[in-house]
Protein backbone atom coordinates (compact mmCIF):
# COMPACT_ATOMS: atom_id res chain seq x y z
CA UNK A 1 0.00 0.00 0.00
CA UNK A 2 2.96 2.60 0.77
CA UNK A 3 5.38 0.82 -0.73
CA UNK A 4 7.69 3.39 -3.08
CA UNK A 5 5.76 6.26 -1.63
CA UNK A 6 7.96 8.61 -1.68
CA UNK A 7 8.06 11.53 1.69
CA UNK A 8 9.65 14.48 2.39
CA UNK A 9 9.53 15.38 5.89
CA UNK A 10 10.41 19.23 6.48
CA UNK A 11 11.40 19.70 10.53
CA UNK A 12 11.13 23.15 12.28
CA UNK A 13 12.05 24.76 15.47
CA UNK A 14 9.59 23.34 17.97
CA UNK A 15 10.05 21.46 21.09
CA UNK A 16 7.70 18.98 19.44
CA UNK A 17 9.82 17.92 17.10
CA UNK A 18 11.03 14.43 18.88
CA UNK A 19 7.68 13.10 17.72
CA UNK A 20 8.91 13.20 14.33
CA UNK A 21 11.86 10.38 15.16
CA UNK A 22 8.79 7.53 15.60
CA UNK A 23 7.05 8.89 12.73
CA UNK A 24 9.94 8.54 10.16
CA UNK A 25 10.80 5.12 11.60
CA UNK A 26 7.04 3.70 11.12
CA UNK A 27 6.62 5.17 7.71
CA UNK A 28 10.02 3.42 7.40
CA UNK A 29 8.87 0.51 8.57
CA UNK A 30 5.87 0.94 6.28
CA UNK A 31 7.72 1.11 2.99
CA UNK A 32 7.97 4.93 2.42
CA UNK A 33 10.62 6.27 0.45
CA UNK A 34 12.10 9.18 3.22
CA UNK A 35 13.77 12.40 2.69
CA UNK A 36 14.19 14.89 6.11
CA UNK A 37 15.05 18.50 5.74
CA UNK A 38 15.12 20.16 8.89
CA UNK A 39 15.68 24.47 9.16
CA UNK A 40 18.71 25.69 11.36
CA UNK A 41 16.53 26.66 14.79
CA UNK A 42 15.48 22.74 14.92
CA UNK A 43 19.16 21.42 15.01
CA UNK A 44 18.32 23.06 18.40
CA UNK A 45 15.12 20.35 19.63
CA UNK A 46 16.54 17.12 17.02
CA UNK A 47 19.60 15.21 16.20
CA UNK A 48 20.55 15.21 12.32
CA UNK A 49 22.32 11.89 12.92
CA UNK A 50 19.51 9.94 14.50
CA UNK A 51 17.10 11.30 11.65
CA UNK A 52 19.71 9.72 9.08
CA UNK A 53 19.53 6.79 11.03
CA UNK A 54 15.62 6.28 10.87
CA UNK A 55 15.22 8.20 7.32
CA UNK A 56 18.45 6.03 6.06
CA UNK A 57 19.18 9.05 3.91
CA UNK A 58 21.60 12.36 4.55
CA UNK A 59 19.34 15.56 6.20
CA UNK A 60 19.36 18.47 4.36
CA UNK A 61 19.50 21.77 6.22
CA UNK A 62 21.50 24.31 4.18
CA UNK A 63 22.18 25.11 0.62
CA UNK A 64 25.34 23.65 0.34
CA UNK A 65 26.64 21.20 2.05
CA UNK A 66 30.72 20.15 2.16
CA UNK A 67 30.67 22.66 -0.91
CA UNK A 68 28.31 20.63 -3.02
CA UNK A 69 25.13 22.67 -3.79
CA UNK A 70 21.77 20.92 -3.06
CA UNK A 71 18.91 20.87 -5.29
CA UNK A 72 15.96 22.32 -4.30
CA UNK A 73 13.84 22.18 -6.77
CA UNK A 74 14.38 18.20 -7.73
CA UNK A 75 14.49 17.76 -4.25
CA UNK A 76 10.20 19.53 -4.18
CA UNK A 77 9.76 17.08 -7.44
CA UNK A 78 10.55 14.52 -6.18
CA UNK A 79 7.94 14.20 -3.42
CA UNK A 80 4.60 12.48 -3.38
CA UNK A 81 4.21 14.12 -0.50
CA UNK A 82 5.57 17.35 1.47
CA UNK A 83 4.81 16.96 5.57
CA UNK A 84 5.81 20.07 7.58
CA UNK A 85 5.75 18.57 11.19
CA UNK A 86 5.99 20.41 13.20
CA UNK A 87 5.47 23.54 11.55
CA UNK A 88 6.13 26.80 13.67
CA UNK A 89 4.38 29.97 13.64
CA UNK A 90 7.62 31.48 11.86
CA UNK A 91 7.69 28.93 9.28
CA UNK A 92 4.27 28.97 8.84
CA UNK A 93 4.21 32.89 8.43
CA UNK A 94 7.12 32.44 5.50
CA UNK A 95 5.28 29.57 3.88
CA UNK A 96 2.10 31.77 3.26
CA UNK A 97 3.97 34.90 2.64
CA UNK A 98 6.55 33.45 -0.09
CA UNK A 99 9.44 33.97 1.72
CA UNK A 100 12.61 31.67 1.11
CA UNK A 101 15.53 32.23 3.17
CA UNK A 102 16.29 28.67 4.57
CA UNK A 103 16.79 25.66 1.96
CA UNK A 104 12.97 24.04 3.70
CA UNK A 105 11.36 27.19 2.46
CA UNK A 106 12.93 27.43 -0.82
CA UNK A 107 12.06 23.28 -1.68
CA UNK A 108 8.52 24.01 -0.49
CA UNK A 109 8.19 27.05 -3.17
CA UNK A 110 9.97 23.93 -5.58
CA UNK A 111 7.23 21.74 -4.84
CA UNK A 112 4.45 20.10 -7.08
CA UNK A 113 3.23 17.51 -4.41
CA UNK A 114 0.47 17.77 -2.08
CA UNK A 115 1.78 19.73 1.25
CA UNK A 116 0.50 18.46 4.62
CA UNK A 117 1.33 21.36 7.24
CA UNK A 118 1.01 20.29 11.27
CA UNK A 119 1.50 23.58 13.56
CA UNK A 120 2.94 23.20 16.89
CA UNK A 121 3.03 26.33 19.00
CA UNK A 122 1.92 27.86 22.48
CA UNK A 123 -1.85 28.67 22.36
CA UNK A 124 -1.31 32.59 22.12
CA UNK A 125 0.47 32.17 19.30
CA UNK A 126 -1.79 29.68 17.40
CA UNK A 127 -4.58 31.81 18.55
CA UNK A 128 -2.93 35.38 17.17
CA UNK A 129 -4.68 36.69 14.44
CA UNK A 130 -1.82 36.74 12.58
CA UNK A 131 -1.06 33.28 12.55
CA UNK A 132 -4.79 32.66 11.71
CA UNK A 133 -4.62 34.22 8.38
CA UNK A 134 -1.61 32.89 7.65
CA UNK A 135 -3.09 29.23 7.90
CA UNK A 136 -6.08 30.55 5.94
CA UNK A 137 -3.59 32.00 3.48
CA UNK A 138 -1.85 28.19 3.70
CA UNK A 139 -5.07 26.51 3.25
CA UNK A 140 -6.43 28.52 0.37
CA UNK A 141 -2.84 27.80 -1.76
CA UNK A 142 -4.11 24.07 -1.78
CA UNK A 143 -2.30 23.12 1.31
CA UNK A 144 -3.95 20.80 4.29
CA UNK A 145 -3.93 21.59 7.93
CA UNK A 146 -3.98 19.39 10.27
CA UNK A 147 -5.16 21.54 13.55
CA UNK A 148 -3.15 21.13 16.95
CA UNK A 149 -4.55 18.84 19.88
CA UNK A 150 -5.30 20.40 23.43
CA UNK A 151 -3.13 19.71 26.17
CA UNK A 152 0.04 20.43 28.21
CA UNK A 153 2.35 22.68 25.91
CA UNK A 154 5.87 23.34 26.87
CA UNK A 155 5.32 27.10 28.41
CA UNK A 156 3.53 25.05 31.24
CA UNK A 157 0.24 26.21 30.26
CA UNK A 158 -2.65 23.89 28.76
CA UNK A 159 -4.22 24.83 26.12
CA UNK A 160 -4.07 24.45 21.71
CA UNK A 161 -0.60 23.65 20.20
CA UNK A 162 0.46 20.44 20.79
CA UNK A 163 1.51 18.62 18.14
CA UNK A 164 -0.90 15.38 17.69
CA UNK A 165 1.14 12.26 18.60
CA UNK A 166 3.12 9.97 15.88
CA UNK A 167 -0.29 7.52 15.59
CA UNK A 168 -2.41 9.87 14.94
CA UNK A 169 -0.21 11.53 12.19
CA UNK A 170 0.53 7.82 10.69
CA UNK A 171 -3.51 7.34 10.68
CA UNK A 172 -3.99 10.68 8.51
CA UNK A 173 -1.09 10.42 6.30
CA UNK A 174 -2.50 6.58 5.43
CA UNK A 175 -6.33 7.68 5.08
CA UNK A 176 -5.89 11.22 2.97
CA UNK A 177 -3.12 10.04 1.10
CA UNK A 178 -2.85 6.11 0.71
CA UNK A 179 -6.06 4.43 0.21
CA UNK A 180 -6.41 1.95 -2.81
CA UNK A 181 -8.55 2.24 -5.30
CA UNK A 182 -9.79 -1.57 -5.79
CA UNK A 183 -13.39 -1.22 -3.77
CA UNK A 184 -13.50 2.27 -5.12
CA UNK A 185 -17.49 2.87 -6.30
CA UNK A 186 -18.29 -0.42 -3.33
CA UNK A 187 -20.47 0.05 -0.39
CA UNK A 188 -20.12 -1.91 2.13
CA UNK A 189 -22.13 -2.78 5.64
CA UNK A 190 -20.20 -4.29 8.56
CA UNK A 191 -21.73 -5.09 11.80
CA UNK A 192 -18.98 -6.21 14.85
CA UNK A 193 -19.22 -6.34 18.62
CA UNK A 194 -21.83 -7.70 20.88
CA UNK A 195 -25.30 -6.87 21.52
CA UNK A 196 -26.88 -6.39 24.78
CA UNK A 197 -30.11 -7.22 25.89
CA UNK A 198 -31.66 -5.41 28.72
CA UNK A 199 -33.37 -7.31 31.57
CA UNK A 200 -33.65 -4.19 33.95
CA UNK A 201 -32.18 -0.99 33.55
CA UNK A 202 -28.59 -1.91 34.72
CA UNK A 203 -27.97 -5.53 33.65
CA UNK A 204 -28.07 -6.78 30.79
CA UNK A 205 -27.55 -10.25 28.23
CA UNK A 206 -23.97 -9.85 26.36
CA UNK A 207 -21.35 -11.98 25.45
CA UNK A 208 -17.70 -11.42 25.35
CA UNK A 209 -17.32 -10.37 21.62
CA UNK A 210 -14.82 -7.25 21.72
CA UNK A 211 -15.29 -5.95 18.30
CA UNK A 212 -12.11 -6.13 17.38
CA UNK A 213 -12.35 -8.57 13.75
CA UNK A 214 -15.04 -6.42 12.40
CA UNK A 215 -13.34 -3.35 12.69
CA UNK A 216 -10.45 -4.96 11.24
CA UNK A 217 -12.60 -5.44 8.18
CA UNK A 218 -14.43 -2.10 8.20
CA UNK A 219 -10.70 -0.47 8.03
CA UNK A 220 -9.30 -2.69 5.56
CA UNK A 221 -11.76 -2.79 3.30
CA UNK A 222 -12.43 1.56 4.09
CA UNK A 223 -9.00 1.25 2.91
CA UNK A 224 -9.12 -0.20 -0.23
CA UNK A 225 -11.45 2.30 -1.78
CA UNK A 226 -14.49 1.13 -0.43
CA UNK A 227 -17.65 3.61 1.16
CA UNK A 228 -17.96 1.50 4.51
CA UNK A 229 -21.04 1.43 6.92
CA UNK A 230 -19.93 0.15 10.47
CA UNK A 231 -22.99 -0.77 13.13
CA UNK A 232 -21.58 -1.52 16.03
CA UNK A 233 -22.76 -3.32 19.44
CA UNK A 234 -21.84 -1.99 22.76
CA UNK A 235 -17.35 -1.91 22.22
CA UNK A 236 -14.01 0.15 24.13
CA UNK A 237 -12.51 0.21 20.85
CA UNK A 238 -13.25 3.53 17.61
CA UNK A 239 -12.70 3.44 14.37
CA UNK A 240 -9.24 4.71 13.06
CA UNK A 241 -10.39 6.51 9.74
CA UNK A 242 -12.90 9.14 10.01
CA UNK A 243 -14.60 8.39 6.52
CA UNK A 244 -16.32 5.16 8.43
CA UNK A 245 -19.51 5.77 9.33
CA UNK A 246 -20.03 4.52 12.53
CA UNK A 247 -23.42 3.58 13.42
CA UNK A 248 -23.59 3.02 17.26
CA UNK A 249 -26.47 0.59 18.48
CA UNK A 250 -26.79 -1.68 21.49
CA UNK A 251 -29.34 -4.61 21.35
CA UNK A 252 -30.49 -7.01 18.11
CA UNK A 253 -33.68 -5.26 17.04
CA UNK A 254 -31.48 -1.97 17.01
CA UNK A 255 -28.83 -3.60 14.97
CA UNK A 256 -31.06 -4.80 12.39
CA UNK A 257 -33.20 -1.79 11.99
CA UNK A 258 -29.70 -0.21 11.22
CA UNK A 259 -28.75 -3.18 8.72
CA UNK A 260 -32.38 -2.81 7.46
CA UNK A 261 -31.96 1.24 6.48
CA UNK A 262 -28.79 0.42 4.71
CA UNK A 263 -29.91 -3.14 2.83
CA UNK A 264 -30.83 -1.27 -0.41
CA UNK A 265 -27.62 0.41 -0.52
CA UNK A 266 -24.82 -1.88 0.15
CA UNK A 267 -23.02 -4.02 -2.22
CA UNK A 268 -21.61 -5.97 0.21
CA UNK A 269 -22.67 -7.17 4.30
CA UNK A 270 -20.36 -8.65 6.53
CA UNK A 271 -22.26 -9.53 9.63
CA UNK A 272 -19.61 -10.11 12.17
CA UNK A 273 -21.36 -9.01 15.12
CA UNK A 274 -21.87 -11.73 17.70
CA UNK A 275 -25.91 -10.67 18.03
CA UNK A 276 -27.54 -12.16 20.72
CA UNK A 277 -29.62 -15.23 20.14
CA UNK A 278 -32.01 -14.52 22.94
CA UNK A 279 -33.63 -11.10 24.30
CA UNK A 280 -36.23 -10.44 27.34
CA UNK A 281 -39.20 -10.95 26.85
CA UNK A 282 -40.03 -8.44 29.33
CA UNK A 283 -37.74 -6.64 30.63
CA UNK A 284 -38.45 -4.93 33.98
CA UNK A 285 -38.25 -0.56 34.13
CA UNK A 286 -37.37 -0.71 37.40
CA UNK A 287 -33.85 -2.36 39.06
CA UNK A 288 -34.77 -6.24 40.14
CA UNK A 289 -33.95 -6.51 43.80
CA UNK A 290 -32.38 -9.19 44.86
CA UNK A 291 -34.31 -11.58 47.11
CA UNK A 292 -34.17 -14.81 48.93
CA UNK A 293 -36.19 -16.10 45.83
CA UNK A 294 -34.92 -17.48 42.68
CA UNK A 295 -35.49 -15.30 39.32
CA UNK A 296 -36.44 -16.68 36.42
CA UNK A 297 -36.23 -14.81 32.98
CA UNK A 298 -38.34 -15.64 29.93
CA UNK A 299 -36.05 -15.40 26.91
CA UNK A 300 -37.20 -15.17 23.37
CA UNK A 301 -35.36 -15.36 20.39
CA UNK A 302 -33.57 -12.32 18.23
CA UNK A 303 -34.66 -10.90 14.87
CA UNK A 304 -32.63 -13.61 12.80
CA UNK A 305 -30.22 -10.12 10.78
CA UNK A 306 -27.85 -12.30 8.55
CA UNK A 307 -31.38 -14.59 7.58
CA UNK A 308 -33.18 -11.49 6.59
CA UNK A 309 -30.41 -9.76 4.72
CA UNK A 310 -29.79 -13.05 2.92
CA UNK A 311 -33.52 -13.11 1.61
CA UNK A 312 -33.94 -9.46 0.84
CA UNK A 313 -30.48 -9.33 -0.87
CA UNK A 314 -30.52 -8.31 -4.70
CA UNK A 315 -28.47 -10.25 -6.99
CA UNK A 316 -25.67 -8.22 -7.39
CA UNK A 317 -25.34 -8.37 -3.27
CA UNK A 318 -23.09 -10.63 -1.44
CA UNK A 319 -23.22 -11.87 2.08
CA UNK A 320 -20.94 -12.87 4.75
CA UNK A 321 -21.35 -14.63 7.66
CA UNK A 322 -19.09 -15.51 11.07
CA UNK A 323 -19.74 -18.97 12.35
CA UNK A 324 -18.42 -19.44 16.12
CA UNK A 325 -18.79 -23.38 16.66
CA UNK A 326 -17.27 -25.97 19.24
CA UNK A 327 -18.18 -29.09 16.85
CA UNK A 328 -19.05 -30.18 13.95
CA UNK A 329 -17.86 -26.78 12.42
CA UNK A 330 -17.14 -27.21 8.39
CA UNK A 331 -20.52 -29.09 8.40
CA UNK A 332 -22.42 -26.59 10.29
CA UNK A 333 -20.91 -23.69 8.75
CA UNK A 334 -21.74 -25.16 5.21
CA UNK A 335 -25.40 -25.86 6.81
CA UNK A 336 -25.83 -22.02 7.53
CA UNK A 337 -24.28 -20.93 4.23
CA UNK A 338 -27.35 -22.55 2.37
CA UNK A 339 -29.75 -21.86 5.65
CA UNK A 340 -28.55 -17.79 5.34
CA UNK A 341 -28.59 -17.70 1.51
CA UNK A 342 -24.71 -16.18 2.44
CA UNK A 343 -22.31 -16.39 0.05
CA UNK A 344 -19.46 -17.13 2.32
CA UNK A 345 -19.11 -18.38 5.69
CA UNK A 346 -15.81 -17.10 7.98
CA UNK A 347 -15.88 -20.39 10.44
CA UNK A 348 -14.20 -20.01 13.76
CA UNK A 349 -13.86 -23.12 15.76
CA UNK A 350 -13.49 -22.45 19.42
CA UNK A 351 -11.95 -24.85 21.75
CA UNK A 352 -8.83 -24.47 23.61
CA UNK A 353 -6.15 -24.12 21.52
CA UNK A 354 -8.09 -21.78 19.47
CA UNK A 355 -10.72 -18.58 20.99
CA UNK A 356 -11.55 -15.37 19.24
CA UNK A 357 -12.96 -13.49 21.90
CA UNK A 358 -10.79 -10.58 23.41
CA UNK A 359 -7.98 -11.94 21.53
CA UNK A 360 -5.86 -10.27 18.60
CA UNK A 361 -5.40 -13.62 16.79
CA UNK A 362 -7.54 -16.65 15.74
CA UNK A 363 -7.71 -19.25 13.06
CA UNK A 364 -10.55 -19.56 10.79
CA UNK A 365 -11.71 -20.68 7.59
CA UNK A 366 -13.71 -19.30 4.32
CA UNK A 367 -16.29 -21.81 3.66
CA UNK A 368 -17.90 -21.16 0.10
CA UNK A 369 -20.58 -22.99 -1.88
CA UNK A 370 -17.09 -24.43 -3.90
CA UNK A 371 -15.12 -24.88 -1.09
CA UNK A 372 -13.48 -24.83 2.37
CA UNK A 373 -10.03 -22.27 2.63
CA UNK A 374 -8.40 -23.05 5.79
CA UNK A 375 -5.89 -20.72 7.11
CA UNK A 376 -3.32 -20.82 10.35
CA UNK A 377 -3.69 -18.97 13.30
CA UNK A 378 -3.03 -15.35 12.30
CA UNK A 379 -3.86 -11.83 13.18
CA UNK A 380 -7.18 -10.28 12.90
CA UNK A 381 -6.17 -7.51 10.57
CA UNK A 382 -4.33 -10.10 8.83
CA UNK A 383 -7.68 -12.23 8.62
CA UNK A 384 -9.37 -8.93 7.28
CA UNK A 385 -6.63 -8.60 4.26
CA UNK A 386 -6.99 -12.13 3.03
CA UNK A 387 -11.26 -11.63 3.07
CA UNK A 388 -10.07 -8.41 0.83
CA UNK A 389 -7.80 -10.43 -1.32
CA UNK A 390 -11.31 -13.47 -1.64
CA UNK A 391 -13.66 -10.37 -2.33
CA UNK A 392 -11.16 -8.71 -5.46
CA UNK A 393 -10.23 -12.39 -6.77
CA UNK A 394 -13.87 -13.77 -6.72
CA UNK A 395 -16.32 -10.61 -6.65
CA UNK A 396 -14.49 -7.69 -8.07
Amino acid sequence: MISDFKILVGITGSISAYKMYTVIRQLKQMGADIRVIITPTAKNFISPTLLTTFSEHSVYCDFVENDHWQNHVLLGRWANLFLVAPASCNTIAKMANGISDNFLLATYLSCISPVLVLPAMDEDMWLHPSTQRNIELLKEQGNQIVEPNSGLLASGLTGKGRLPEPAEIITYIKENFLRSSELTGKTVLVTAGPTEEPIDPVRVITNRSSGKMGYAIAETLYMAGANVILVSGPVSISPNYTGIQLIKVSTATEMYDACKQYQPIFDIGIFSAAVADYTIADPRPQKIKKSNENLDLTLVKTVDIIGSMGTQKAPHQKIIGFALETENGIDNAKAKLKRKLANLIILNKLDHANTCFNQDKMAVSFVDNEMVHPMMSMTKELIAQNLLSYILKNWN
